[in-house]
């Protein structure tokens, strides 16, 4: 076992390497205090540890250790943690667990928390889950899980302060005081009708500052930021952004108060919105997790590969037309994956900045325009400079003024091409209805290897005469 002392020396600050990592040490005397059964030392090891710390902790343990460390730590284990692993890993977590556990540790956390470990499961755990909780909590969580997926509903906490315009300050402060069911964390008291239609809303700060016989209705901000429960999360996140948000009220259809959104929740909104954005442009699943086994990584990826074969067999079938040219000059064949790389290049440049300016929304309808004139012009001038630069590469590499002419002139027309291909393809497909993320690559690549080849490979055949 290990020592009381040396246990209780394990503190936060020492969990982690010079990376950033938990440490090797500390997860092998946590596994070894799991393969005990010892829950004493177990809780000295993690009973302190911050949320995201344990989360941490968790990934690094072995799968078959991860359920007898909740078994073990018990009443003690802060499921709040399990937000903060791969959703692969916790709901293989989950469904190792027996309902009962589960629903003992939903009903120690927020709202929000509890929403979010239990979309992932099958709707028949969830409701063996749900039936193991009080009426009240479970009626709050089945009206959140009714919302759509990626919704302000499913993030917000039903969790909040409101209270009827003709209180007064003191009253306000004494009951927050007094009631016992208070969320941990809250910035805003909210002010409502007996029917609970939102009316209006009142900072912190402007409450404690306010003399106690001041009725709430007299200091409450008559048009308070407000997000209906159905809006989808994306929007919300700008929302908060853009008005510097820290908190928002949720309302239903017809404006009654149903819940709050914080900005720790905007903050995983964003970071996921970002993270599904950069693995679409790579034609990775959005839902692919570094604990994901290998088979469901396959699935995942294995359409956009096929999808750029597609693509890469009409290249090729570009090229085949012009065989006889190649064979003719072999310095054609050395030259043009020059061409396509850069053409392939400049096209996802644009594209890049293109899907992600359409996500946030800062690439709208009046906009697109000017940045079609801009990318435009950045393809002409970039292309200029690499069509002299390869130039002379091509023509004091050969020795021959005539090709260092065909491939500037091919390059500079790539370049163009993708610039144009690289905005205007997400903003078709953006127009269309798909999503420009996942269905640009292909077809940017496709106009950049086809001009490339068709233009270099053209050009060459008709200056050289070599049909």
């Amino acid at each position: 076992m290990l020592d009381e002392k040396d246990a209780a020396a394990e503190t936060p600050d020492a969990l982690r390497d010079a990376q950033g990592a938990i440490r090797a040490d500390y997860v092998a005397q946590v596994a070894q205090a799991i393969e005990a059964a010892d829950a004493a030392t177990l809780r000295l090891l993690v009973g302190d540890l911050h949320e995201a710390d344990l989360g941490d902790l968790i990934e690094a343990l072995d799968s078959e250790l991860r359920p007898r460390l909740i078994a073990l730590l018990g009443s003690a284990f802060d499921f709040t943690a399990l937000t903060e692993v791969d959703d692969a890993i916790r709901e293989e977590i989950l469904e190792g667990l027996t309902a009962d556990t589960v629903a003992a540790g939903v009903r120690e956390l927020d709202s929000d928390d509890a929403v979010y470990l239990l979309e992932g499961l099958p709707q028949e755990d969830q409701a063996e889950i749900l039936q193991q909780l009080p009426p009240p909590e479970r009626v709050a969580l089945e009206r959140s899980l009714y919302y759509p997926e990626d919704s302000a509903g499913r993030r917000m906490q039903t969790e909040f302060i409101a209270v009827p315009p003709f209180w007064t300050v003191g009253q306000t402060i004494d009951y927050m005081r007094e009631a016992e069911d208070l969320p941990d964390t809250f910035y805003e008291i909210f002010v409502v009708d007996p029917g609970y239609h939102l009316l209006g809303s009142v900072p912190l700060d402007a409450l404690l500052r306010t003399k106690r016989p001041v009725e709430i209705g007299a200091i409450m901000t008559d048009e308070p930021d407000a997000v209906t429960a159905t809006d989808p999360q994306d929007e919300v996140a700008r929302l908060f952004q853009r008005r510097n948000l820290v908190s928002a009220a949720v309302v239903d259809a017809d404006g009654r108060l149903v819940g709050t959104i914080m900005i720790d929740d905007i903050v995983d909104v964003i970071d996921e919105e970002a993270d599904a954005d950069i693995k679409a442009l790579g034609g990775v699943n959005p839902e692919e997790e570094i604990s994901e086994s290998v088979l469901g990584v396959v699935r995942s990826r294995f359409p956009w590969l096929l999808a750029n074969l597609f693509t890469a067999l009409i290249a090729a079938r570009v090229i085949d037309a012009f065989e006889g040219s190649i064979q003719k000059m072999v310095a054609l064949a050395i030259l043009m994956p020059i061409v396509a790389s850069m053409g392939g290049n400049a096209g996802t440049q644009t594209m890049t900045v293109t899907v992600r300016a359409l996500a946030t929304r800062d690439l709208r309808r009046g906009n697109a325009w000017r940045l079609v004139r801009r990318e435009f012009g950045v393809g002409v001038a970039n292309g200029m400079a690499f069509a002299v630069l390869l130039g002379l590469i091509a023509a004091t590499w050969f020795g021959l003024v005539d090709i260092g002419i065909v491939i500037g002139l091919a390059v500079m027309t790539v370049f163009v091409a993708a610039a144009l291909g690289g905005i205007l393809i997400p903003l078709t497909l953006e127009a269309l209805g798909a999503d420009p993320a996942v269905s640009s690559g292909p077809f940017v690549t496709t106009v950049t290897d086809v001009v490339g080849f068709f233009t270099f490979l053209g050009i060459a055949t008709l200056w050289f005469g070599l049909a």
